[in-house]
């Protein structure tokens, strides 16, 4: 493939997490600028700092983003940082950059969960490429907590006998034997389920039962008094 078709692809491929954010930390002044440049060519925005430090004392936006982080920094190291991270329950997606990477610092990024750990000096397709998985990552993950609240917010919207046999249906029990377990009458079980169905806007009853599985629902028989 020619350079122009990679660079193209970069392009394109970049252009898709448009809308993000990427946080650049990175110490040394024309590299940062660097960065910041190639970022901004493909249409992402950017923010750059030059420590750690500087990065946390900031406010940041609460919006798709990932973290372009160089392992050596002034003060705390790129690694600390990552720790730092964690630790305060920020999941945003790192990665890292080092001109002095060795196998246990890329080990020991990659199981705190970096996306990549990238030695300079690296083309610029293979940054593109990793920002572009690390901002689909924060997408992602930010859908799937925005579905959690979503189906948290209808599930607490059922009485508790609706959820009583909404859990009871996720471990596969009929609507007889769901009867029997809570001591109601079938019928009674039969509008119950459709009150549950119609509440959690389920389509179908495999519908629901991904939904109980989202919500992390095992559908444990109640003891029965």
């Amino acid at each position: 493939m020619s350079e122009r078709s990679n660079s193209q692809r970069e392009g394109s491929k970049a252009e898709a997490s448009a809308h993000a954010i990427v946080f650049v930390v990175e110490d040394d002044v024309s590299m940062r600028r660097s960065l910041t440049n190639l970022f901004q060519s493909v249409g992402l925005d950017v923010v750059a700092f030059g420590s750690a430090r500087e990065m946390l004392q900031s406010k940041l936006p609460d919006v798709v983003s990932c973290l372009v982080l160089d392992v050596r920094l002034p003060g705390l190291s790129g690694l600390e940082f990552q720790t730092e991270l964690a630790k305060a329950n920020v999941h945003i997606p790192i990665v890292f950059i080092t001109g002095h990477g060795d196998i246990p610092m890329s080990v020991r990024a990659m199981k705190g969960g970096a996306v990549d750990f990238l030695t300079k000096p690296f083309r610029d397709q293979e940054l593109l490429d990793a920002v572009v998985a690390a901002t689909e990552r924060d997408r992602k993950r930010r859908e799937d907590e925005q579905t959690i609240a979503k189906l948290k917010s209808l599930f607490e919207t059922l009485s508790p006998r609706e959820q009583a046999v909404m859990k009871l249906v996720a471990t596969g029990l009929m609507n007889k034997q769901i009867a029997a377990e809570l001591g109601l009458a079938e019928i009674t079980v039969k509008i119950y389920r459709g009150h549950v169905m119609k509440k959690m806007r389920a389509r179908s009853l495999a519908d629901l039962i991904r939904m109980t599985e989202t919500l992390g629902i095992r559908g444990n028989r109640p003891e029965q008094t």
